[in-house]
């Protein structure tokens, strides 16, 4: 899926942000953003006008909306929050983001590798309910949420382009309740690695934070 982006027209959107893999698709992108365990030798070479973005870069990002646990630690929707962090848009379009994997095929910008939304983790799973965190808090930043594709996606982001983006109906007063909970718990890593410190964290209150939010939304 993420190879169609190679012939789209520029126009319409102001910086491209590729994940992990996904610079070598077109030359032209803004940011390439991938972790700390992405392969060396895969690593991009930053041309006039581009930057690389690293954890030294997102792990803040992240953190000032709360961290990876309440977030969710997969590329797809720490580039977002880092894209609201630094860039400030408006409007946030994804494409090839929609953690649906069939078999055998490469859909995303993870190729054919393992992609992240699919290991145990405490921090996934609900990839839904991470997305309407996202979208909820992008809509409080007055910025809306859009998915490109037209396939099967964990995503609840409205589908359209970037013209069509509109920002989402949500309860404010849920999602205060929801954010008020997570400053409660201080489920927050600040190095970001939050693999290292799993004790402190209880899967039954995450996974009430995530009803919180999709009932916000």
């Amino acid at each position: 899926m993420a190879l169609q982006t190679a012939v789209w027209s520029r126009k319409g959107f102001d910086k491209i942000v590729a994940i992990n893999n996904a610079y070598r698709i077109r030359p032209d992108w803004d940011y390439a953003i991938y972790p700390w365990d992405f392969p060396s030798e895969r690593h991009p070479v930053a041309g006039p006008g581009q930057r690389l973005v690293t954890e030294s870069e997102f792990v803040p990002a992240q953190n000032a909306y709360g961290g990876f646990v309440y977030a969710g630690a997969t590329m797809a929707y720490t580039a977002a929050y880092w894209a609201l962090a630094q860039l400030r848009p408006k409007v946030i379009a994804v494409f090839g983001c929609d953690m649906h994997y069939p078999a055998g095929e490469e859909t995303h910008f993870y190729g054919q590798g393992s992609p992240d939304p699919l290991r145990a983790d405490i921090t996934l799973r609900d990839l839904e309910a991470k997305s309407a965190r996202l979208m909820i808090l992008a809509a409080m930043q007055g910025c809306a949420m859009v998915n490109l594709s037209k396939g099967p996606s964990r995503l609840l982001f409205a589908r359209g382009d970037v013209a069509s983006a509109r920002l989402p109906d949500f309860d404010a007063a849920k999602a205060q309740a929801a954010l008020a909970r997570e400053e409660e718990l201080g489920y927050v890593s600040a190095s970001g690695r939050y693999w290292e410190e799993l004790s402190r964290f209880d899967v039954a209150e995450i996974d009430a934070l995530d009803a919180m939010w999709r009932a916000a939304l």
